[in-house]
């Protein structure tokens, strides 16, 4: 009977202590309203009246907004960041106001970041269609209704509040613009440069044309790629996997080699993503056709002009390298390969 009890108050504990951590892990990756706010009448001609704060309608705020990922949900607003517009007061990052032709957007307090976002771009995705916009302003989810806030109610915390401009780049109808579901990815920015040296003799492989690094010349290194969606633009460049090519090593997923007849390729360091991809298919969309591909290497976009990298330059990052195979698969005339504006997607 003793052991009995035992294991059951050890069973008890073992479901609490999970109860615990799942509940922890949620709460990390939730975000709860901060508080309440109780508006007052805004005073006669001081705020646009659809905008305005109801007396007696309680707000919720927040300090936070949801996770950042390489496809953030979010809702698609519209403001008026010129002098004049809704959008009040200068913006917050340049103390400058910005005219309804410019892409540009407010964010939700947390997804602003305490200006850690300004005056960078963001990719918004909606409508089936993308625009950059340069981050000028934060929509102020902690606060409002009060004359600083122009009497509109607190920001909700997963907006997007975008100039006319972005809602003309994304072609939604004037007769629909108010709230959109959206996507937006912060936009890749360089990580670095570095200075290239002279390959020792014949220490870089020029087959496919490929370009060798140039003494002094500074290169630019990248940790990320452009924001994945469902056709994500890239580059195709061609490559060979096979002992000898210009590859150079074995590839990085399967430690192997590939022949030229195999549809394969490299992706640039973000789309790589760690592996995460190594062995998977994508659609590769060109030249009118379109061939599947296996996934067996990277591009590498964080480094270069070394041994390791066949004294090449680091890889631009929207790049897929690609075999033989898959330039012939797109119906590519021969003295054309080289570079080619495709699109691709997981398969």
């Amino acid at each position: 009977m003793k052991n009995l009890t035992s294991s059951f108050f050890n069973t008890l504990i073992l479901l609490l202590l999970l109860f615990i951590t799942i509940s922890s892990a949620n709460n990390a990756q939730s975000c709860k309203p901060s508080g309440k706010i109780r508006p007052k009448k805004p005073p006669p001609g001081k705020c646009i009246e659809e905008d305005c704060c109801f007396l007696g309608t309680i707000y919720t705020t927040y300090n936070c907004s949801p996770p950042v990922s390489g496809h953030t949900k979010a809702t698609l607003t519209i403001n008026s960041f010129q002098k004049g517009g809704d959008g009040g007061v200068p913006g917050k990052c340049d103390n400058k106001y910005h005219s309804d032709d410019k892409p540009v957007v407010a964010l939700s307090t947390g997804w602003f970041s305490n200006k850690k976002r300004c005056l960078d771009f963001i990719t918004i995705y909606g409508n089936g269609k993308s625009v950059k916009a340069m981050v000028v302003d934060e929509c102020d989810s902690t606060m409002g209704c009060d004359a600083d806030h122009d009497y509109q109610p607190p920001c909700s915390n997963n907006i997007v509040d975008a100039s006319k401009a972005v809602w003309k780049a994304l072609d939604v109808p004037p007769s629909d613009w108010g709230d959109l579901d959206i996507f937006w990815a912060d936009s890749c920015k360089p990580s670095g440069k570095i200075r290239g040296k002279k390959p020792p003799p014949g220490q870089c492989n020029k087959i496919n044309d490929s370009e060798c690094c140039v003494e002094g010349k500074m290169y630019t290194t990248y940790k990320c790629s452009p924001a994945q969606n469902g056709r994500t633009k890239a580059t195709l460049t061609i490559n060979s996997f096979q002992k000898g090519g210009d590859g150079g090593g074995p590839s990085e997923c399967d430690n192997k080699y590939h022949s030229d007849d195999t549809p394969v390729v490299a992706l640039s360091t973000g789309w790589f993503n760690n592996k995460k991809r190594c062995l998977n298919f994508i659609n590769i969309h060109g030249n009118g056709k379109s061939v599947k591909a296996m996934v067996v290497d990277e591009c590498d976009s964080t480094m270069g002009c070394d041994a390791d990298h066949d004294y090449q330059p680091p890889c631009p990052n929207n790049i897929v390298d690609a075999s033989k195979a898959v330039w012939k698969a797109l119906g590519v005339p021969e003295n054309d390969w080289g570079d080619l504006d495709v699109t691709w997607s997981d398969a």
